[in-house]
């Protein structure tokens, strides 16, 4: 994998996007790519602007440039069915017994007999991907998401804990959320204009289709599968945000009569009028329905749109560009938990006492701006993976230090819409039971973020491994030191060379690394012999990672082979309905790498019960990590990870340094 990363722009960098699993359900990915090449105009654009903004507003609109580019992506292949099978027994031996593997043996050799029951469902997808964009996509959109019925809360929406602002009073915070909402629509111009540049990753175009997603869309909960709706484009294209503050909508139109986006000053005069307008009214806290378990709030949701008024509300933020949520101060807490506060903020508002009424949380993009400084985001996974929304955090982060160059005359703007909702006792009813389910999920989570300060990536980067292997295989040992046992661990790998491409599977346990781990403390060990371990293990990341950003990675592959039979309406294989195919499913280690120009971090919920969520931002001289576990788990603890992860991250670098550089 490293020797993309190694590609990199100052701004990005690499071919991963962290997930999660659960069973067949990875509910998470994020992926950072290098950025593209510029041609000479952009060069010298890129040299006249102040302050590196990511990306320049685009000179021109460019229709039909983003048609013509998705149509000469690749198509996703089917990997063969006999590499795959292969493959699967491989990530089986670090995790399973001896007796259970095999058993699963026994099941491979009649799955992949000539003419057997694997043989039919690989033609039958290999049918599908001829007739369709991408075999994958629409499967992967309802089983990973529109079909998952957890909370999107936790259970699925990242967070993200941007560097906390100076500002300590409410004119701070909302000029700095009105030249945010600006970065927001300078980025919005591009996509609009469909001249964002092209990424690239060892050279090849990525799918840039999932930038065209993230705004003016918006989950819509149902009975048994969710949907989503965009408007993005057309006629009824939004003109729109929606805030809110004091747990009260507004529809606020952030153009012009002329097109033209309101500047800062503007939008800063129409947050105060906001701002003062929700100290006025009533406070039931009606976004903490899209909190509850999805077929509650279906439920709930219906009920609600019965109601016109209620029905117009809704529908003002479901088609809003996005959301920005001002938020009240969070309790004052000591320096050394203050960022972990912030991000059990950022993904969970805090409870029904604290922000999470201040929340829409199918929408797509929320922006969240405190009082005390403390901002970031959450985001609602279905629409895309991580990069379009790093990327546009990095590109307003960078806005937002801009100096005002133009003072705005003061035309006077019309209020900002009241989204006013009538209340009935059914209504009421449905909030206090979701009140009551948030809040006992909100004491479940056990969220750390962590500094890392003794090194970033630079130092792997010294010693010729990817920081991305040598971060996870610490993982790995962390977690042995901590259970005497290797575990399941995803990691996502981007799929974006392919058209629609979303993900697949890095399984980070391997044969390698729990050689690697079990030798550690080993005395009969020498050092030397501990090294050349480490080192092949992390070369063996960067060979699986590298099999899977080229589509041959085993977790997809399987999951069509499944689903497929499900289509074929064929009994099940025994091969799925095996145990130690539920044992590879269930992943304890959940993680992800979401590098990022911002010194921020990504943070999510574990996949399983007794599971670690784990992002990380490996930058130049520190990695942020977020560590996530359930409460409810007596076996995990945040806290305990990230000591057994530090200590695993220096030991590691004490035994490089103790011993020459191999050839390996």
């Amino acid at each position: 994998m490293w020797q993309f990363a190694n590609q990199v722009t100052p701004c990005t960098g690499s071919p991963l996007s962290g997930g999660r699993g659960n069973q067949d359900r990875p509910r998470e990915s994020f992926t950072i790519s290098a950025l593209p090449a510029m041609d000479s105009k952009q060069k010298q654009a890129e040299k006249a602007r102040p302050y590196g903004l990511l990306k320049p507003t685009a000179l021109g609109k460019i229709p039909g440039r983003f048609l013509l580019h998705q149509e000469a992506l690749p198509h996703l292949p089917v990997p063969p069915l006999q590499q795959t099978l292969d493959r699967y027994l491989l990530t089986l031996q670090p995790i399973i017994s001896e007796e259970e593997l095999n058993h699963t043996q026994e099941l491979v050799a009649e799955f992949r007999k000539p003419g057997g029951v694997g043989e039919r469902l690989q033609k039958g997808l290999e049918r599908r991907a001829r007739k369709t964009e991408n075999w994958l996509s629409d499967w992967w959109l309802k089983t990973a998401y529109l079909e998952y019925r957890l909370p999107v809360v936790v259970h699925s929406s990242p967070g993200v804990v941007l560097p906390k602002q100076d500002f300590q009073d409410r004119q701070g915070q909302l000029r700095f959320a009105a030249k945010l909402i600006e970065g927001i629509l300078d980025f919005k111009t591009m996509i609009d204009n469909e001249t964002l540049p092209v990424e690239y990753m060892g050279g090849k175009p990525l799918c840039m289709n999932q930038y065209y997603q993230i705004l003016s869309s918006c989950r819509i909960p149902g009975p048994k599968r969710d949907s989503i709706v965009n408007y993005a484009k057309g006629k009824k294209q939004s003109r729109h945000i929606t805030v809110v503050h004091n747990f009260q909508f507004f529809e606020l139109d952030v153009y012009n009569s002329d097109g033209s986006p309101l500047t800062t000053d503007q939008l800063f005069i129409q947050l105060e009028k906001i701002w003062n307008t929700s100290l006025q009214t009533n406070k039931e806290p009606i976004g903490i329905l899209t909190t509850n378990h999805r077929n509650s709030w279906a439920k709930a949701y219906n009920n609600l749109l019965k109601d016109k008024t209620n029905k117009e509300s809704v529908r003002t933020i479901e088609k809003s560009i996005c959301t920005v949520c001002l938020d009240a101060p969070m309790p004052r807490v000591s320096e050394d938990i203050y960022k972990s506060r912030v991000a059990a903020q950022m993904l969970h508002g805090g409870g029904s006492r604290w922000n999470s009424g201040n929340r829409w949380f199918d929408k797509t993009l929320q922006f969240i701006i405190a009082e005390d400084g403390s901002c970031g985001l959450v985001y609602e996974h279905a629409p895309s993976e991580g990069p379009p929304i790093v990327a546009l955090l990095d590109h307003i982060v960078e806005y937002t230090k801009k100096p005002e160059l133009v003072r705005s005359p003061m035309i006077p703007l019309p209020m900002p819409k009241k989204l006013r909702f009538n209340i009935t006792p059914e209504i009421k009813n449905d909030i206090e039971k979701a009140k009551q389910n948030l809040n006992i999920m909100v004491e479940d989570l056990d969220i750390k973020v962590m500094v890392f300060h003794q090194f970033g990536k630079t130092f792997p980067k010294s010693e010729k491994i990817s920081p991305d292997a040598f971060i996870q295989l610490a993982l790995q040992l962390a977690y042995y030191r901590m259970y005497g046992h290797a575990c399941p661990t995803y990691e996502s790998a981007s799929l974006r060379m392919f058209r629609l491409g979303r993900t697949d599977t890095i399984r980070s346990a391997s044969i390698e690394s729990l050689k690697f781990v079990q030798s550690m403390d080993s005395p009969d060990k020498s050092d030397q012999v501990k090294t050349d371990l480490l080192r092949r293990a992390t070369q063996a990341h960067r060979e699986y990672t590298d099999m899977a950003i080229r589509g041959n990675a085993i977790d997809r592959h399987l999951l069509g082979l499944k689903l497929q039979a499900i289509e074929d309406l064929v009994s099940m294989p025994e091969l799925f309905m095996d145990t130690a195919y539920a044992v590879a499913m269930h992943f304890n280690l959940s993680t992800s790498q979401v590098p990022a120009k911002t010194d921020c971090v990504m943070c999510f919920g574990p996949v399983v019960p007794d599971g670690y969520g784990i992002c990380y931002n490996p930058m130049d001289e520190h990695i942020n990590f977020a560590i996530s576990a359930f409460n409810s788990c007596a076996d995990t603890n945040a806290a305990r990870m990230a000591h057994y992860l530090e200590k695993a991250l220096l030991d590691m670098r004490s035994l490089l340094q103790s011993t020459p550089k191999s050839k390996l």
